[in-house]
């Protein structure tokens, strides 16, 4: 199998799957606590957002609570805000405050572009993604150290027995303080194709998630047949501004073919992050600035 077949297996899941459990996580979401048990003072290492029912939105701290309103400390000074008027509150680390803005986390962490980081996922944690159309995603947190995806792909035309399926489930082994070691297996079911195919993997991450490294060796196999050779997969994020992010993501692979490289931006929201990077094998047919990507996450 040539390396962009192999690249384009990398990305299918399903989508019938994606709607229930995205359903299934709105409906939980919605059944929040009561907003006055969440209007409380907090710690000193924390900061609280207030989002008004108007809209608008105050970083700052409470410092005392009453019975109709809440008197809350912004840089600008202190204000008197009826408890009526919110629509919620959420405590962040005071850290994720930068120049009066709020940095939320990164919203898809867990992976580079194909490419999976040690990162995982916590528990009841997902996200369904969608790679250069074709190719639908989901994963989901199982537990806090066992993410499992799965699923389809959808190419028009083409009756359910030509299309391909696959499972990407990733265990965490070890986490030592911003260095994650993970191991994990892509089960690929192709078209003409009797046997599962696909690669078992262990990788690192060193650093944090708005700027990291990430490598890692995987072993290809045909049903019971394991490759004798490693291909090797190196690459690496870096936050740039509060939704900017630098992506790259690389392959050697056995049996004398070229190298894969990538580059481009991750641009994020709190929940959604949009890929648009370049993919290029060099060799003598690399052609600058290479064949265009582009994945959409939307994490719940």
């Amino acid at each position: 199998m040539s390396i962009r077949k192999k690249i384009s297996t990398l990305v299918i899941a399903g989508l019938c799957a994606g709607f229930l459990i995205i359903s299934a996580g709105q409906a939980w979401a919605a059944d929040s606590p009561d907003l006055k048990q969440e209007l409380k003072i907090p710690p000193e290492d924390r900061t609280q957002i207030l989002t008004l029912k108007d809209g608008s939105t105050l970083i700052g701290r409470i410092s005392a609570v009453g019975a109709s309103e809440i008197s809350f400390q912004t840089k600008l000074g202190e204000l008197k805000i009826p408890v009526e008027s919110i629509r919620k509150i959420r405590e962040v680390p005071a850290s994720t405050i930068r120049n009066g803005q709020y940095w939320f986390p990164n919203p898809n962490a867990t992976r580079l572009y194909f490419g999976p980081t040690a990162r995982l996922l916590k528990r009841g944690e997902g996200y369904f993604a969608d790679y250069e159309l074709f190719f639908p995603a989901l994963t989901v947190g199982v537990t806090d150290r066992v993410t499992l995806g799965g699923g389809m792909s959808i190419f028009p035309g083409a009756g359910l027995d030509r299309q391909l399926f696959y499972l990407t489930p990733k265990v965490g082994i070890k986490s030592y303080g911003n260095l994650h070691w993970a191991a994990g297996t892509l089960v690929l079911k192709i078209p003409d194709v009797s046997q599962v195919v696909g690669v078992l993997y262990s990788l690192g991450t060193f650093g944090t998630p708005d700027g990291s490294i990430s490598a890692g060796l995987g072993y290809g196999f045909v049903g019971r047949h394991l490759a004798d050779k490693p291909m090797i997969m190196i690459g690496g994020e870096k936050r740039l501004t509060r939704r900017l992010a630098f992506v790259t993501e690389n392959w050697v692979v056995p049996g004398g073919e070229a190298p894969v490289v990538s580059y481009g931006i991750r641009l994020m929201g709190e929940d959604l992050s949009v890929d648009l990077a370049f993919f290029n094998i060099l060799d003598e047919d690399a052609v600058f600035p290479g064949i265009p990507y582009i994945d959409l996450v939307f994490k719940f």
